[in-house]
This record gives structure tokens, C-alpha cells and sequence, in this order.
């Protein structure tokens, strides 16, 4: 289940770029290369109904909320966008981290899952850039997801099932970008980021 905010109570005032990916991609690592490497941006720190997993923070990776909190806050209308990606673990994007960003002439940089992405775009038009970032195989995100040492074999089955049915959707970005080599990726999103934030 999902659902994206049609008529946000505060002006669009300024852009994002939107990166979203299946699990294991690497959209991550790339967010955090730009956020180094180009000026004026700011991330935005998506609510999540689930525990740190490693060395994730509270406040810094996600804001970590209980369910209950969560789905109050689904209630108050305080999500731009949100989604039950399995059940009872919820993502969503809170209004107040974009307006955080826009009321100090930043550009907002989202890092969620491709339904995510393409809610945020509906809601966003031409003031944000959607990137989909495309692992070079299954397998090769499956032996990523398995580095990582942070996920259960069912977790792992899940994410699997869930990043097919978001390769069927990277038609729906503006950009797809395929992360076989990673050095090139980082130069490659810089080239489309710099170019989307100059208007051209």
C-alpha cells in the first residue's frame, strides 16, 4: 500500500533529485558521493517503521519510528509521501525535512524505493530529477546484499522479489543509470545532477 500527498500544504519552493533503487544497487553510496561533491544539497531523511540495521543512526540514516508513531503520523498528514512496504514497515517522506531544506535555498536529495520515486515525482514535476539506478545483474545484487552480513536469508529472498518488480518500473524516471562500475556511476550522476540543477 502507498500513497503520495496530491495537494501539499506548503509552496513547491525550490528542486530535488530524487535517487531511487532496488536494495543493493548502490543508490546509497552514490547520495552520499554527491552530498560530498556538489554544492547546495541536502538530504532528506525518510521516516522508517523498522530497527537500525548496522551501524545506521537515528536522525542521520532515518528517523526510526515505532508503528503506532508512524501511523499517527500518517494521520496528522505529516508525510508527503508514504508506503507500507511489507507489512507494518512503513517508508515515508516527512514535509517538514523538504521544508527544512527549501527555507535555506537548498536542494533536496531523496534517497527511497523506486514507488517512492516515482510518487515524489508525480508530486514534484518539473522541479525534481528522478534517477534510477540499475544494478548490472540479479545475481550481482544478491552477492551484494549477502556482503552486507546485515540481512536474514528471508530478508534477502524478500528484497530479491521486491528489486524485480522495481526494474519493471525504471522506465517511469528520467534517467536510468546503470551502476557496473561504481567510479563512473559517482561521475556519470554528478554530470546528470550539475546539468539538472543549471536548468539545462
Amino acid at each position: 500500500m502507498s500513497d503520495y500527498n496530491k495537494n501539499i500544504d506548503f509552496p513547491i519552493t525550490g528542486k530535488c533529485i530524487i535517487f531511487s533503487a532496488p536494495s543493493g544497487a548502490g543508490k546509497t553510496t552514490l547520495v552520499h558521493y554527491l552530498l560530498r561533491n556538489v554544492a547546495d544539497l541536502e538530504f532528506s531523511i525518510s521516516a522508517a517503521s523498522r530497527e537500525p540495521r548496522g551501524r545506521e543512526e537515528n536522525g542521520v540514516d532515518y528517523h526510526f519510528l515505532t508503528v503506532e508513531d508512524f501511523e499517527n503520523k500518517i494521520k496528522n498528514d505529516e508525510f508527503v509521501e508514504w508506503e507500507e512496504v511489507y507489512e507494518n514497515m512503513y517508508y515515508g517522506t516527512l514535509k517538514s525535512e523538504v521544508k527544512k531544506a527549501w527555507d535555506k535555498g537548498k536542494i533536496v536529495v531523496f534517497d527511497v524505493d523506486a514507488e517512492g520515486g516515482i510518487n515524489l515525482k508525480r508530486i514534484f514535476g518539473k522541479n525534481a530529477l528522478s534517477v534510477f539506478i540499475k544494478p548490472p545483474s540479479l545475481f550481482v545484487l544478491e552477492q551484494r546484499l549477502r556482503d552486507r552480513r546485515t540481512e536474514t536469508e528471508e530478508s534477502i529472498q524478500k528484497r530479491l522479489s521486491k528489486a524485480n518488480a522495481e526494474l519493471e518500473k525504471a522506465d517511469q524516471f528520467d534517467y536510468v543509470l546503470m551502476n557496473d562500475n561504481l567510479e563512473k556511476a559517482c561521475l556519470d550522476a554528478k554530470t546528470i545532477v550539475e546539468k539538472f540543477i543549471a536548468g539545462s
